[in-house]
């Protein structure tokens, strides 16, 4: 069961005339809900659309998730290669396709699908930041050569959309301290983290590695498989 109609009337009838005066780059308008069973479980799709850069955004929603605590937030960004093509040089395919097993088996939960490929540097640059890895670059290096920082994703948009859904406070599933980080400066209440460690490949295990050592990311494969404080929970 997820929304139920009457919910799904108020969230659009609430986002009828909806502006951003303040903050129009990552305003979000949610447009339209829609069922969506999937091979993963029941789901219902909700569609958000950006004014500003004229890209959409989705959220898949599993359960009722309306004025929900501590729920289940997967925020996945936009990865062709990985996510349509199954590319074997990052993790993003199994990243997603693990949220959305995992989320199906809760009471609820969301999977936050952002159009930020690449890092948020676009699938063009992606592509060109592949050429100079396949040159000996790393992940980081290939886009500090570009012009680029090493992520250039901006997490308002989710902070906007798990407003929009009326999502009072999230465990996180992500090994990106940078992602928790931006999020809470946007607002979010980040109650525990979820690991999400895919094991590498041969083809990713650098690019891994790299994020480990040059980002920050979180990603021992021993890490339990449950809620996780992170270390500024810790350190309270």
């Amino acid at each position: 069961m997820g929304f139920p109609p009457e919910t799904v009337a108020r969230l659009l009838e609430e986002n009828r005339d909806h502006t951003c005066p303040g903050s129009p780059e990552t305003c979000v308008q949610l447009l339209a809900i829609a069922d969506l069973p999937t091979r993963f479980g029941e789901y219902q799709v909700a569609a958000f659309w950006n004014q500003h850069d004229k890209r959409d955004h989705a959220a898949f929603i599993h359960g009722n998730v309306f004025e929900r605590e501590r729920v289940p937030v997967r925020i996945h960004s936009e990865c062709l290669t990985g996510d349509a093509i199954g590319s074997l040089r990052c993790d993003c395919r199994d990243q997603l396709i693990a949220s959305l097993e995992r989320i199906a088996k809760t009471d609820a939960g969301v999977v936050l699908y952002l159009r930020q490929e690449g890092r948020g540097i676009g699938f063009v640059n992606k592509i060109r930041a592949y050429q100079l890895q396949d040159a000996g670059y790393d992940t980081v290096q290939a886009n500090e050569a570009l012009g680029f920082r090493p992520d250039e994703r901006d997490y308002g948009f989710a902070a906007h959309m798990l407003g929009s859904l009326h999502i009072r406070s999230i465990e996180i599933m992500t090994n990106n301290p940078a992602k928790v980080e931006d999020l809470r400066q946007h607002g979010v209440q980040i109650v525990g983290r979820i690991p999400l460690v895919i094991p590498p490949n041969d083809q990713n295990r650098e690019y891994l590695d790299t994020k480990r050592r040059k980002m920050g990311h979180w990603l021992d494969v021993e890490q339990p498989d449950e809620v996780a404080e992170t270390p500024a929970e810790r350190e309270k």
